[in-house]
């Protein structure tokens, strides 16, 4: 095994047992599953599916790993009124998650959500600047929103998502049509007065006339 694929793995493995102490024994089994845990879907076109396999493909291509993918997706849909059902996501993982061979706390399944949080904002801060910072043509900002849309339906897909052709073709249209509203936006905003989102300090950019 490569040396990088051996890091991930052990990272993850290290990951994993940060959480064992956290990790109720015993989970719920066969007929002590509540129905709507019984009925979950989602991950079924993984059944069989490794940790360590799941968790490669997204290191490969996102910031998530595996746990956090499978804490959000579960976190949104065991959601009700009054929040999330964490105890019962917890406690029933392996049957919601193929992938998933332990139980968890409540409070390791917000803490997955949580890291999955703060990496989409950080992620979302990185890719926002490069669409703004005019290091990239219109063309290769539409070739990069082409390779990471195809990531994200793959994902969607194995939810369990089913797209069809129409749907993907409006979706990668709306999806152009408002980068392009961000590139254009962003071109404005380097030639208009700047304020920082620190501190609210007012910046006025520089004209050709002023460097002149």
């Amino acid at each position: 095994m490569p040396e990088d694929a051996q890091a991930t793995v052990d990272g993850d493995r290290t990951e994993a047992a940060e959480d064992d102490e956290d990790r109720p024994v015993d989970g719920s089994t066969g007929e002590d599953l509540p129905e709507d845990v019984r009925e979950y879907a989602r991950f079924s076109k993984i059944d069989g599916a490794t940790y360590e396999r799941a968790n490669e493909f997204l290191r490969d291509r996102t910031y998530i790993t595996a746990r956090e993918w499978a804490m959000a997706r579960l976190c949104a849909d065991f959601r009700t009124g009054t929040g999330v059902e964490m105890t019962k996501i917890g406690e029933n993982l392996p049957e919601l998650v193929p992938f998933m061979t332990d139980t968890y706390s409540p409070q390791a399944v917000n803490q997955a959500r949580s890291s999955f949080d703060g990496k989409v904002r950080k992620a979302g801060a990185t890719f926002l600047y490069g669409a703004m910072c005019d290091f990239y043509t219109a063309e290769e900002l539409d070739e990069l929103m082409y390779e990471i849309t195809e990531v994200a339906k793959f994902l969607l897909e194995v939810e369990g998502v089913e797209l069809t052709v129409d749907e993907e073709l409006d979706a990668e249209e709306r999806i152009s049509s408002v980068m392009r509203e961000v590139r254009e936006s962003s071109a404005a905003l380097r030639h208009d007065e700047l304020c920082c989102p620190n501190c609210g300090h007012e910046m006025e950019a520089k004209t050709d006339e002023a460097s002149d």
